[in-house]
């Protein structure tokens, strides 16, 4: 994104989807749970050893407001996490970075049972937006990041899941699966 490369601790997300009784498809958003992932260089671009620790900057993405995933569809904030910077420090505090994840190969089964599938994606035509709620260091991080960025970025994606089908589910008191 911009001039900074990061790769995100595991990102675990929680959905239902399948089809409506109109025959439509139907989605519900569960979570979306995350780490904070370091960026090299931190605050400054320079390395660990040669900074104080409050230079130091971490990432963490959260739920945008969208996910799609019969389209690839989704958004995300992303959280800049460092002593000297605001708590509502992001990339995309006010309208979240859009992705459109287009299938880079096929799905595969690892496991039948319980199911395991892995698929990769990628979006190399999302805009990133200026960092946003910073203080006084909003445009250190702008310069830092090559904030906003038109082009030039690219989200690649691993993804592995699992599912269990509504009937799987324990039945649950006053419930009933037809």
């Amino acid at each position: 994104m911009g001039k900074v490369t990061v790769t995100f601790a595991p990102i675990t997300m929680t959905h239902a989807e399948g089809p409506l009784p109109d025959g439509g498809d139907g989605q519900v958003w569960g979570a979306m749970h995350s780490r904070p992932t370091a960026v090299p260089g931190g605050l400054t671009g320079t390395p660990a050893g040669d900074r104080p620790a409050a230079l130091g900057l971490a990432i963490q993405p959260e739920y945008g407001g969208r996910f799609d995933a019969y389209t690839g569809r989704f958004s995300l904030r992303l959280r800049l996490l460092s002593p000297l910077l605001r708590h509502g420090c992001a990339v995309g505090a006010s309208a979240p970075v859009d992705f459109q994840l287009k299938r880079s190969g096929p799905s595969t089964w690892l496991s039948q049972d319980p199911p395991v599938i892995t698929f990769s994606a990628y979006d190399d035509t999302f805009t990133a937006p200026a960092a946003e709620d910073c203080g006084p260091l909003t445009g250190l991080l702008n310069h830092r990041f090559g904030l906003p960025a038109a082009t030039g970025n690219l989200m690649t994606y691993d993804a592995m899941y699992t599912f269990k089908t509504y009937d799987q589910l324990p039945a649950k008191e006053g419930r009933r699966i037809r």
